[in-house]
């Protein structure tokens, strides 16, 4: 992994323990920005800085990182909060969660490379070892987890430093060896756990949720792990595998990998039975159990929907799709947000809309239920799960609605998308709010086909459950009688209406 450290007395601020400690009780209370960044130099010092002994160096790391977990948390609830913030606030907020766990990694890793190689005092602190690979696989998970909610790219290289240290986990025969992670957090894991959780959440798809829904499968994920199942050797239950002894994610099992010692199967195990029987629990009863920590605001559909999804990217069964790909290869104009959409389909409220806005992208396949796409270079950084677009083919005149239902940065501003098609004839339209003479709300409506639910894309807080909206159309008055929301967004909401129609 890392070269090891010197030897010697440690001529540093933190080369005594109770120094150490006098030190991170100094550190700023009330501003976790600032207390991070502190918390993130002194990792990187310490666990560079020559003299230390084995033991001194750990507890001090540990020390440390027990510091940073309540400021981690802090910030995470504020990055994961349901009024999103600003695209400075969440800059700042995701750069300092994951710069934290990122130097974390990096040098509780340092510190379990020690033992790799033998280093003068390792086995006497060998006490110490299985805590130290536990929290250098968590603090790994946890930088692969925030790179997630940003859509990636994901580093490889964390995942083969990820593997390495369990692999040495193995070695050590300390796979199993349970031991209570910090001070101020309940409850045990070992670092066969902690694989498993990592590998797991890999194997939800992340990709496609939302940063909210990312966090929530994430606590599903804590509370099954007891349960996952891992193998060395293939069984049809054990549906994803790993090399250890590569830079690798887990991914499904599709034909047979390359024999070696590092290769392992894994699966949802027992816990996809108990899953199952959740679903039908909540579907049944309408009530999310407290332990599973539903976020504020949200409801059991909220839990019914992440909880079928775990269940079918999990399930021994590829999930199939709806419908059959085509491969293609052309380019399409698009255009994201509630007023970019309004501004191509001639919404008369889209004056702030700039053309210059719309991008360029390339469609790879395309299937009746939406496409897939590669965008070559991303202008600014909205794109996101859940954004909603306009998108016009290269050389057609109409715009088709849709929204972003994956995304996946392959580095720099390039990324691949997949897209779900909304309507390929939406219409921008001005309603007139039934019960008062002269309210209106602008909208996008969506109908697709005779007898279909009627939808429209409306600003955040316009759908109201007892109002009706109204459309003038020649001489029939079309009135659409609320049923609820469909989907929200940044910047929008797809409300659900029954449509009736009155002759004038």
């Amino acid at each position: 992994m890392i070269k090891l450290f010197g030897a010697g007395k440690p001529d540093h601020p933190m080369g005594d323990l109770r120094e150490a400690k006098r030190i991170l009780e100094e550190l700023p209370a009330q501003d976790p920005f600032k207390a991070l960044d502190e918390l993130m130099h002194w990792l990187e010092s310490v666990s560079a800085a020559e003299g230390f002994r084995v033991e001194q160096r750990i507890q001090v790391l540990f020390a440390v990182d027990d510091a940073a977990q309540s400021r981690l948390r802090r910030l995470g609830r504020e990055y994961l909060a349901a009024a999103r913030p600003s695209r400075f606030q969440e800059n700042r907020l995701w750069s300092a969660v994951h710069g934290y766990w990122r130097q974390a990694g990096r040098s509780l890793a340092r510190a379990v490379d020690l033992f790799v190689q033998n280093a003068r005092g390792a086995e006497s602190a060998k006490a110490l070892l299985a805590l130290l690979l536990v929290r250098a696989l968590r603090s790994l998970a946890q930088q692969i987890k925030w790179m997630h909610l940003r859509y990636g790219p994901v580093d490889a290289s964390v995942w083969g430093v990820l593997n390495s240290v369990y692999a040495y986990a193995e070695a050590r025969k300390l796979a199993q060896a349970k031991v209570a992670v910090y001070p101020s957090v309940p409850g045990e894991s070992s670092p066969q756990l902690e694989l498993l959780k990592a590998a797991m959440f890999s194997a939800a798809s992340p990709d496609s949720l939302l940063p909210q829904e990312a966090e929530f499968v994430e606590r599903m994920i804590a509370g099954y792990a007891g349960r996952f199942a891992l193998a060395s050797a293939p069984s049809p239950e054990l549906p994803f595998w790993t090399d250890l002894a590569q830079a690798m994610a887990p991914v499904r099992l599709i034909r047979t990998p390359q024999p070696g010692p590092g290769l392992r199967y894994l699966g949802a195990g027992a816990a996809l039975g108990e899953l199952s029987a959740l679903i039908e629990r909540i579907h049944t009863t309408r009530a999310v159990p407290a332990e599973l920590g539903l976020p504020e605001g949200q409801d059991a559909e909220f839990a019914l929907e992440l909880l079928r999804h775990l269940a079918q990217v999990w399930s021994p069964q590829p999930p199939e799709r709806k419908s059959q790909r085509h491969a293609v290869k052309t380019r399409l104009s698009v255009t994201h947000g509630y007023e970019g959409v309004l501004g191509v389909l001639g919404g008369g409220d889209s004056l702030d809309f700039d053309r210059q806005a719309t991008e360029s992208w390339i469609v790879e396949n395309v299937s009746a239920g939406g496409f897939g796409a590669v965008v070559p270079k991303l202008k600014g950084d909205w794109l996101r799960v859940g954004a909603l677009l306009a998108i016009q083919p290269e050389g057609g005149n109409n715009w088709v609605l849709g929204l972003v239902r994956r995304v996946n940065r392959t580095g720099g501003a390039e990324a691949r998308v997949g897209i779900e098609t909304l309507s390929r004839a939406p219409a921008a339209s001005m309603f007139r709010v039934s019960g008062s003479r002269d309210a209106t709300e602008q909208g996008v409506l969506i109908r697709n086909g005779e007898g279909a639910e009627a939808r429209i894309v409306l600003k955040p807080g316009v759908y109201a459950p007892a109002q009706n909206l109204e459309l003038a159309a020649g001489e029939r008055q079309h009135v659409f009688i609320p049923q609820g929301i469909a989907e929200r967004g940044e910047d929008f909401e797809i409300a659900r209406f029954r449509e009736m129609i009155r002759e004038s």
